[in-house]
């Protein structure tokens, strides 16, 4: 039987319905108690979803995060690459420019740092080819290749190497910002950290 006209579009507008209120309840439950303290079904409840309907979504909690963390990064990440090039265009070093790069990504994974700790455990140690880590891994490689640009353009490192040290440093971000040591740190200490390795990786004056 063929769908009465604007019923596929009515069915599509209450899908993006439905998955815009699991996304605005799982953030503002994950802000409010950690990935740690929230259950789906308490996800659901706040979405005014039933259980399996969440699940057409996002199958475990720990996609619902990468979800919502994606959503946040790739904006960190534009404001990085914006605020890169103005630093640059400034006059600024180069360990200046990183920096400007990577503080908005470091503060999105910072916001609450129990979050940010199993968001970037879930891309480094889970199944790479599940959709929503695919796209988390993505946004990663995108933050990495911006630092490779910034070094090439303001230092006039060589592409290759340039590459290189931006794993390096993205390594740096990744340890600073999840290590047990540092949980308790503020976001300017944890910036400072990143800035003194970042300094010593370009050796340059810190």
């Amino acid at each position: 039987m063929a769908s009465r006209p604007g019923s596929t579009g009515r069915r599509e507008r209450a899908k993006e319905d439905k998955r815009r209120r699991i996304m605005d309840a799982a953030r503002a439950l994950f802000a409010e108690h950690g990935v740690g303290g929230v259950t789906t079904q308490r996800i659901a409840d706040r979405a005014d979803v039933a259980i399996g309907t969440l699940y057409l979504y996002a199958s475990t909690k720990a996609e619902l995060l990468i979800l919502v963390q994606n959503e946040k990064f790739a904006t960190a990440i534009d404001e990085g690459l914006h605020a890169a090039g103005a630093a640059a265009r400034a006059g600024g070093d180069v360990v200046g420019s990183v920096l400007a790069l990577v503080e908005p990504a470091v503060a999105c994974l910072r916001e609450r740092p129990e979050n940010g700790r199993a968001y970037l455990q879930e891309l480094v140690f889970g199944d790479p080819a599940g959709p929503h880590c695919r796209d988390g891994l993505a946004l990663a490689l995108r933050l990495e290749r911006g630092i490779a640009g910034t070094l090439a353009r303001d230092a006039g490192i060589a592409p290759g190497e340039a590459a290189v040290l931006a794993r390096v440093i993205t390594a740096v971000i990744h340890v600073t910002t999840t290590a047990t040591l540092h949980l308790q740190d503020g976001l300017a200490e944890v910036l400072d950290g990143i800035r003194r390795q970042v300094a010593a990786v370009l050796r340059s004056p810190s």
